[in-house]
């Protein structure tokens, strides 16, 4: 089994806040000896940085100036990577969001909760995976969710081959392409649409994890129910300020955010066997251990596959690279 402990680097996105802001600091209390936090911005991560020091009394923070929602900033990312030089022991694919009452789009036409929460982290772990960035025994950890396994109220993930058949003579490439593009006949409901994002989370980590080279490993992890975070930022009005207050104040339904992203750290530690697997609270629950996701749909391969292909389409063309 890998030990945390003797993992010394990281690179943590969307890490001026919330859960990623959390995943780093214990990362820092854990000893690791570099951790690499980005923001949207350099100023945010700046700011950040400053505020992890103080907290954990280690000077141990990069920053780095990463935008998922344009490509153009990741490429940067990555090569402004190369140039500091050095591998990364873990990855922590933190960022993401859950999108507004209105469909929003990047430059590039890829629906914004879509765009940030897989896309340009795809395109990221291609990019570090081409410049031989990660170290032979990497773990690399993407924010999953709960409300990809269907039994989480108003989120509703897709089943993509039934889609396919309704909308794209069974074709479930272009089907999972349509979905993150918000193509006009995918009825755009923030909710589902989040669903669907973290769903092809899981279907992304299952792919990679039949590429990448013996050793490395990625899972999907959700940090479970943790309303104490600004991730709902842009949420509807329901979401924010209904259902999440009431998750606050049922038993066993939220945790602290020092909980949800321990859960991140938690998946680290798995050993390579434990490779491409999507874990969450146990069925119809938000929070407390970690169970491995068994349901149909989350296991579905041809869907795995398909939603590969659409992402790499999605993403510019950007692909698992040969050398890796």
């Amino acid at each position: 089994m890998t030990d945390i402990n003797s993992q010394k680097t990281a690179l943590v996105t969307g890490a001026t806040s919330g859960l990623g802001f959390e995943a780093a600091a214990q990362l820092a209390e854990a000893g690791y000896e570099r951790i690499t936090i980005t923001g949207r911005s350099t100023d945010r991560a700046e700011t950040a940085r400053a505020e992890l020091v103080a907290r954990t009394g280690r000077d141990v923070f990069d920053t780095l100036a990463l935008d998922l929602g344009t490509p153009k900033s990741v490429q940067a990312a990555a090569e402004e990577l190369v140039r500091r030089g050095g591998k990364i022991d873990f990855l922590l694919l933190n960022a993401g969001m859950v999108g507004g009452n209105d469909l929003v789009k990047t430059d590039e036409g890829i629906e914004i909760t879509h765009a940030s929460s897989l896309v340009g982290h795809h395109q990221l772990t291609m990019h570090m995976l081409e410049d031989d960035l990660l170290c032979k025994h990497a773990r690399i950890v993407i924010a999953g969710s709960e409300a990809a396994r269907g039994d989480v109220p108003t989120f509703n993930p897709i089943d993509l081959a039934e889609f396919a058949a309704e909308h794209h003579a069974d074709d479930r490439v272009a089907a999972a392409d349509s979905v993150m593009r918000g193509a006009p006949h995918v009825k755009y409901k923030p909710s589902n649409t989040y669903a669907n994002a973290k769903l092809f989370v899981a279907y992304w980590a299952a792919e990679l994890a039949r590429k990448l080279p013996t050793g490395m490993t990625v899972n999907a992890v959700s940090p479970g129910s943790a309303p104490d975070t600004n991730g709902d930022r842009n949420a509807p009005f329901f979401l924010k300020r209904v259902m999440m207050p009431i998750f606050k104040l049922v038993p066993g339904m939220s945790a602290p955010v020092s909980v949800a992203a321990a859960r991140y750290l938690e998946a680290a530690d798995y050993p390579e066997q434990v490779t491409g697997q999507f874990f969450a609270s146990a069925p119809k629950k938000m929070t407390g251990p970690l169970h491995k996701v068994e349901l149909p749909h989350v296991h579905d391969q041809a869907s795995q596959e398909a939603t590969w292909k659409a992402i790499v389409a999605v993403a510019g063309g950007v692909d698992f690279p040969v050398a890796a």
